[in-house]
């Protein structure tokens, strides 16, 4: 009977960043995969600079870097492509871009190539998976049968992480239903390679038009992408050649047409849903079998890496011992609020740019003018995109005005990165004394178990200080996924390791600080 401790259902990127998180932390886990190689076909093109730390803290930058490019924001224009406004992104939070182009296939072949660094990891490609059941009394909580040509195999698991899209099985095994926010629109999706130079805006560019709402963006230096909103009535298999090159010729203007190749066009049906359960037992649900976002904020793989980075080192907790089962009952209570609140913000921010009768499209752009014009929006939609979770077992209020719940970003300290210095454990950030020393021998046993690491914000941390000022504290408790657990006017290790230890935290291999 073969056993493995974590098994992932599905090898896009949010699938294939829960192996890689869970090979860091030397987990033996099984991924397996319905395609035998990567799915070739574009998808995704946008993450925002918390994926780009994430995939750091994977030790991908490097490669990452090398399959995206950064995009300036977002420009609103009208149905003559006149100008409404410029959405500027520019301003580094988590020390990388805050938008950034790419294309998925890349993407996916960066993280399956990440894999083999694992020898915990082990992937297998080209198996469906028919059947996943609750089963107490095997070797594991879950059993995981699967087909591989015509062979049947079984495996037993502690735990399934299904990231198994939109069609999801494992959504059946736990049960859950899906929450309709009653959006449902048809778009056509196209696109092309050349050599030839576009002269067009180097971001998204969001035409607000009733009639033809439409989305384009430059992918790379030789791709580009548009996406058009579909009539009342039109149908997939009206679009031929000659009339989707008829709705791109807009911004085709001067280029050779037979330099342009058209890779593919397909219709998409966008939805605004999100699962009403994420858990069952030790069976997860992530990415868009937990959800599915429209796209006009470019946060549909955003959420799904980051339900990987709430879950996995939750996880990986238990398995190795040093927690139970009550952390694992925070994933769904963290990330499904903040889900929705994405899904909302998408479909009224497309409702805003492309929605109502195509007479009030003038009304409608002067509106948008006068918005983003407005002081500060443009890091108020930023902010919206932000996780941020309320009070609960793994986030406590540190009184007196101190913000805790939400990500820290990441300052320069010392000359580097905050992620270089504090790895991929719990993390305290302070200024002033170190009052760590005082603690007693079991407080400081029970955090460095957990891989703490402690990290003095000098004078000269002029980044880092401003956080501590914005947190209103002099200390911060970091959880691995970054979020702010805990912010005082000092490292307050006793109490901390109470609230800890309540939400099931009970680690016992002692390690030395960093």
């Amino acid at each position: 009977m073969l056993y493995i401790p974590a098994v992932v259902i599905g090898a896009g990127p949010t699938g294939a960043s829960a192996a890689i998180m869970l090979g860091q932390r030397n987990i033996q886990t099984l991924v397996l995969e319905r395609w035998p190689e990567v799915y070739p076909l574009p998808r995704a093109v946008h993450f925002d600079d918390e994926i780009f730390r994430i995939f750091a803290a994977m030790d991908l930058e490097d490669d990452v870097n090398a399959i995206s490019r950064p995009a300036p924001g977002m420009r609103l224009t009208d149905a003559q492509h006149r100008v409404l406004s410029d959405l500027r992104r520019e301003r580094q939070i988590h020390g990388y871009p805050q938008a950034n182009m790419f294309d998925q296939p890349d993407l996916e072949r960066v993280l399956r190539k990440a894999l083999d660094k694992y020898p915990s990891v082990e992937f297998r490609g080209g198996v469906e998976v028919f059947a996943v059941e609750q089963a107490p009394g095997g070797p594991g909580a879950v059993r995981v049968r699967y087909r591989e040509g015509d062979t049947e195999h079984e495996v037993w698991t502690d735990a399934v992480l299904g990231c198994d899209g939109a069609n999801s099985l494992t959504r059946g095994v736990v049960g859950a239903k899906m929450e309709n926010f009653r959006f449902q629109q048809q778009w056509l999706v196209v696109d092309i390679a050349t050599t030839e130079p576009l002269d067009v805006y180097d971001g998204v560019q969001q035409v607000c038009d009733s009639d033809r709402a439409a989305t384009f963006m430059p992918i790379s230096p030789e791709r580009y992408r548009w996406e058009f909103r579909l009539k009342a009535g039109e149908r997939p298999e009206d679009f031929t050649h000659d009339r989707v090159l008829e709705l791109t010729l807009p911004w085709l203007e001067g280029v050779d047409l037979e330099k342009v190749t058209f890779l593919r066009q397909t219709c998409y049906t966008f939805r605004g849903v999100v699962a009403d359960k994420w858990q069952r037992g030790r069976v997860f649900l992530l990415g868009d079998a937990a959800h599915q976002t429209p796209p006009f904020i470019g946060q549909g793989l955003c959420a799904g890496v980051r339900d990987v980075a709430n879950l996995v080192w939750k996880l990986a907790l238990v398995l190795d011992g040093k927690a139970d089962d009550r952390i694992l009952g925070t994933y769904e209570a963290e990330r499904r609020p903040y889900a929705r609140r994405v899904v909302q913000l998408a479909i009224v921010v497309g409702a805003a740019m492309t929605g109502g009768p195509a007479q009030f499209n003038s009304a409608r752009n002067g509106v948008i003018r006068a918005v983003t014009r407005l002081t500060g929006s443009e890091d108020q939609f930023v902010a919206a995109l932000w996780p941020t979770f309320g009070k609960g077992p793994l986030v406590h209020h540190g009184g007196r005005g101190k913000r805790t719940g939400d990500v820290f970003a990441q300052p320069v300290i010392g000359g580097q990165r905050l992620d270089a210095l504090i790895g991929l454990n719990w993390a305290i950030i302070y200024r002033g004394a170190d009052r760590t020393a005082a603690f007693d021998a079991e407080t400081r046993s029970f955090f460095e178990s957990l891989g703490l690491s402690v990290v003095r914000v000098g004078a000269d941390d002029t980044e880092a200080q401003a956080l501590l000022d914005f947190y209103r504290a002099d200390a911060v408790l970091i959880r691995p996924d970054r979020i702010v657990a805990a912010a005082a006017d000092s490292p307050d290790l006793r109490t901390w390791q109470r609230q800890l230890a309540a939400a099931g935290i009970n680690p016992t291999t002692v390690k030395e600080f960093r």
